[in-house]
């Protein structure tokens, strides 16, 4: 037996209900099962159910065995004092609140024909589970369905900003750089580069920021990608003898060098390109994340991060082997993962931190005015016949296969609760 399965029986087809008796006798009508609580406390919140002649309003507990209500210690906590009525698959003692009052409970029978459903559903082999009736769902439904996921998945990363933010102790600047460096990673190097930045704290990079070279001597030398041998062009030697220097004044360590991935990556794309345009846009940029709150339009945005290279990179992607003269800018897909993964959701936080509506809309309006991510669970569902038409849908869909169908949450689904209400 789960809870969840009661929990969604009482959700979705609470009329099941009416009529049963609670353990004095009193039979119930439910007329509104509330709502769905997924933090702390009660697990529906503001129900509305009518007891014997009277109605209540209040909250809603649910348990497997009424004894479950003592064992999570209900009876001495007063937030489960509003409790209307108690759900219980098994009816194995009297429960009491904390001022000592009974709890009115009721014994339900369990949702058995739900629960085989669900693990029929669960248990398909496709590519999502409810992949062969994704496409008859109705469309106007799921495209609500997507807007709140759109919606739960900028609140989710709102909070892993939060925690960055509170790791530097309340600074923005020092957050949003870590997560910058994390995204000009992109999803191959995006480890290695989050752990330069950690290894490189944005307050030492400020101390020399005027000086492109000194910047790239410390970061090429705290990824230890600088050449060990001798047979190297003067470039390199100068900036080793640079970071010499430079590890000394401020007593830094790099990261391994083994942590970087080359195989399979466009030369272009390769961390020491990525580097010296990440060095370029510290030198360049002062007060990034400010100026990035600042934009009013993606354009501004792609112009403030569309850097090049140092001179020595135009014919360069490593060190000591030259290569055709290609200026090295950032192009325009890398620049849409850094604004989609760093600086909406950061922009987006900070109006949620600062109680600011105007930079929530402007984080929604640059995600609904991006275009669709092009990715395989993008694809994937395209081919069911659901297609992004923006950022914002990209981003709902990646919700939706990476926290719900993967996960086999399909309890917690728009799509997937439809399917099982119409097999039980």
């Amino acid at each position: 037996m789960h809870e969840e399965i009661i929990h969604f029986a009482w959700k979705y087809s609470y009329a099941i209900f009416n009529g049963v008796k609670l353990n004095d006798g009193e039979s119930i009508e439910v007329i509104s099962p509330g709502i769905h609580n997924f933090d702390s406390g009660p697990d529906f919140f503001n129900a509305k159910v009518k007891i014997g002649h009277t109605v209540w309003a209040g909250n809603v507990e649910i348990h497997i065995n009424s004894s479950d209500w003592n064992r999570h210690n209900h009876n001495t906590d007063p937030a489960y004092d509003s409790i209307i009525l108690h759900l219980v698959a098994n009816y194995d003692c009297d429960v009491l609140n904390s001022q000592g009052k009974k709890v009115p409970t009721v014994e339900i029978p369990y949702p058995n024909e739900l629960e085989w459903e669900l693990q029929r559903l669960v248990g398909q082999k496709a590519w999502i589970p409810c992949a062969d009736v994704l496409p008859q769902y109705n469309s106007f439904s799921l495209r609500v369905w997507l807007s709140s996921l759109a919606a739960e998945r900028l609140e989710m990363k709102t909070e892993q900003v939060k925690g960055l933010v509170e790791m530097f102790q309340g600074n923005w600047e020092e957050a949003f750089y870590l997560s910058l460096a994390h995204s000009f990673g992109l999803k191959v190097n995006a480890l290695p580069f989050e752990l330069l930045a950690k290894a490189t704290p944005l307050k030492t990079l400020a101390k020399i920021k005027d000086n492109l070279f000194s910047i790239e001597a410390l970061l090429f030398g705290q990824s230890s990608l600088l050449p060990e041998d001798n047979q190297v062009d003067d470039y390199a030697l100068k900036l080793a003898k640079e970071y010499a220097y430079q590890k000394l004044k401020f007593g830094l360590s790099p990261i391994p060098k083994h942590l970087w991935k080359f195989m399979r990556l466009r030369p272009a794309a390769f961390p020491t390109v990525r580097i010296a345009q990440f060095a370029m846009l510290i030198h360049r940029s002062t007060g990034l994340f400010s100026k990035c709150l600042e934009a009013l339009t993606l354009q501004q945005l792609y112009d403030l991060l569309n850097v090049q290279t140092s001179e020595y990179w135009h014919n360069h992607y490593t060190f000591s082997k030259e290569s055709v003269p290609r200026s090295k800018n950032l192009g325009k897909s890398t620049l849409d993962v850094i604004i989609l993964n760093t600086i909406i959701p950061f922009t987006f936080a900070y109006g949620v931190a600062r109680g600011n509506k105007q930079y929530k809309d402007k984080a929604l309006s640059f995600l609904e005015s991006m275009k669709p991510e092009k990715n395989s669970i993008v694809k994937g569902f395209a081919e069911l016949g659901v297609k992004a038409d923006s950022a914002f849908f990209s981003q709902a869909l990646t919700q939706l296969k990476q926290e719900y169908c993967d996960k086999r949450k399909c309890l917690y689904c728009q799509v997937g609760a439809n399917v099982l209400l119409k097999r039980v």
